[in-house]
């Protein structure tokens, strides 16, 4: 474990996963009265891939921390720490232990980070702090979702738009420092734009004391709002994460943002003037992986060679809570 202060970090290893069967636009027909035409010029997306009954998170979650693992050059036995980022964990307390022994990371601490589509920065940023003061030196960051768990698939306003899967990096102490600046903000004012609501009966236990006791209802989403609140805000976090880490926009390679729906994409780009040619998007094939969706982006331009070593990354999240945030980082050692 290192002691000094003001350690540098370098994103050196990422990975992916997601279940094999997919449900795409001309499927989606079947259940609600929508089109292939319909979804992908609202939306940009294609397919989305989802985990079946006997599928796991943690499963996920491990299949894409190897792969990581692996890239990174390291064994699990090196982890010192293991960050979650979910919203829909096999238990709810908690799944980041499960996946820890699940990879033999005997040294690792893990838990579990809640921050809907913006998990994945929130947990960059969570990272960058243990290791940052000296705490840990190797940190795997995972970002994990199935969200098929939780949608009506009667409601074509949000079932069109959600998917499964996992993504995970790997994040280390290094002597150059590729972890350039960062912002993340929060507004609980608006949390009704879009929820995964607790929803209780009371029951009476004996005279007088009586419970709630249920489980969740499905996602509700106001679209338009999201929209709204996306398009408005994410191109601000990224100009301040920017101004942190005393780079320009031109300096930018990619932009990386949550795969939420090609028409944020674009408008993000748009507000901050980056060609389309810089713009990652791999939703047309996964949909909306909440927290899963910057690092198997991430992963697949990386192994396509389209990200390479060096490369500036301005990657933001955003959604539920409402929350959003933005990282700037290089990709590798």
């Amino acid at each position: 474990m290192l002691q000094e202060s003001g350690l540098g970090i370098a994103i050196t290893g990422s990975g992916a996963a997601t279940p094999t069967p997919y449900l795409d636009n001309q499927g989606l027909a079947q259940l609600v009265e929508t089109s292939d035409e319909w979804i992908a010029t609202r939306t940009g997306i294609r397919q989305r891939h989802l985990a079946g009954a006997s599928d796991s998170l943690s499963g996920l979650a491990t299949a894409a921390a190897k792969e990581a693992i692996a890239m990174a050059g390291i064994a699990a036995e090196d982890l010192d720490l293991i960050i979650l980022a979910t919203s829909t964990a096999d238990d709810l307390f908690g799944s980041a232990s499960q996946i820890g022994a699940q990879l033999g990371a005997r040294q690792a601490v893990a838990f579990d980070l809640t921050a809907a589509c913006s998990g994945f920065v929130f947990g960059m940023v969570t990272a960058a702090q243990f290791i940052r003061t000296g705490v840990y030196r190797n940190v795997l960051l995972i970002g994990a979702d199935i969200l098929s768990r939780w949608v009506d698939w009667s409601d074509r306003r949000t079932c069109i738009l959600f998917g499964d899967g996992a993504g995970a990096v790997v994040m280390q102490a290094s002597e150059c420092d590729r972890f350039l600046g960062f912002e993340i903000r929060s507004d609980g004012t608006q949390n009704n734009c879009l929820n995964l609501n607790y929803q209780g009966s009371p029951k009476e236990l004996i005279d007088g004391v009586a419970i709630g006791q249920g489980g969740y209802q499905p996602i509700t989403m106001n679209g338009q709002e999201v929209y709204r609140f996306a398009v408005k805000k994410v191109p601000e976090v990224i100009q301040k994460a920017l101004f942190r880490a005393n780079i320009t926009v031109d300096q930018v390679d990619w932009l990386l943002l949550h795969q939420a729906n090609q028409r944020i994409l674009d408008a993000v780009a748009d507000r901050l003037h980056i060609p389309a040619e810089k713009v990652i998007s791999n939703l047309a094939n996964y949909g909306n992986t909440s927290a899963a969706s910057i690092p198997i982006a991430l992963d697949e331009a990386v192994r396509q060679g389209k990200i390479k070593p060096g490369d500036t990354i301005a990657a933001a999240g955003f959604g539920a809570g409402l929350t959003w945030g933005a990282a700037i980082f290089q990709w590798g050692s």
